[in-house]
């Protein structure tokens, strides 16, 4: 039995989304170009809600939120890279002010997932690791899942591994905010024209 109203897959349909090129000048684009888009499109469209699910179990396994997440991959990283952790670097890395971190910090350390230490070398700071036990699940869990992209980058050939490259980047270059007003802090709720 169908449940009424619309097919996932039609949400990133560029016609469906766009049905009067309101936002995308289209003329100069074959009708094939478009419908190929449009697939594109879903498959990016079922990356990200394949990412959103893992990232949702992954919080729910570990019972941690999006930055405690973060935090802790950086973690990782940073022991396999033989960094020295610092609250400034867990900042910086998650854009969140000096406070927050504490916070994050706190919370984490009350929970069993990290060690504050004296840093070596400044006797001001803390150095921050992550447990063995949150490591390891971390590894076992989230970490193996989300490896399993690795597989699918190595079975293409050099050649389309740079293509794929180059069409992140300029997508990520079309889509980064640049200044725009309605994107601004404390902007209002909705542009009047």
């Amino acid at each position: 039995m169908s449940t009424p109203g619309l097919e996932p897959a039609s949400i990133y349909d560029v016609d469906a989304s766009d049905p009067a090129s309101e936002l995308v000048d289209r003329s100069g684009v074959s009708r094939e170009d478009v419908e190929h888009i449009s697939e594109l499109m879903r498959a990016l469209g079922d990356l990200r809600e394949a990412e959103q699910v893992l990232s949702d179990a992954s919080r729910r396994y570990m019972q941690l939120g999006t930055s405690d997440m973060r935090a802790l991959h950086y973690l990782i990283v940073c022991g396999h890279r033989g960094v020295i952790a610092t609250p400034g670097g867990i900042a910086q890395h998650l854009s969140i002010s000096s406070a927050s971190t504490t916070k994050l910090l706190d919370r984490l350390e009350k929970a069993g997932h990290i060690i504050r230490s004296p840093h070596p070398s400044d006797r001001r700071a803390l150095t921050i690791s992550i447990t063995p036990e949150t490591r390891r699940a971390a590894m076992e869990t989230v970490g193996r899942q989300q490896a399993k992209r690795f597989y699918s980058a190595a079975r293409l050939t050099r050649d389309e591994r740079d293509v794929v490259i180059r069409f992140l980047k300029d997508m990520t270059a079309e889509i980064t905010l640049s200044d725009e007003p309605w994107a601004r802090e404390g902007a209002p709720e909705a542009i009047e024209r």
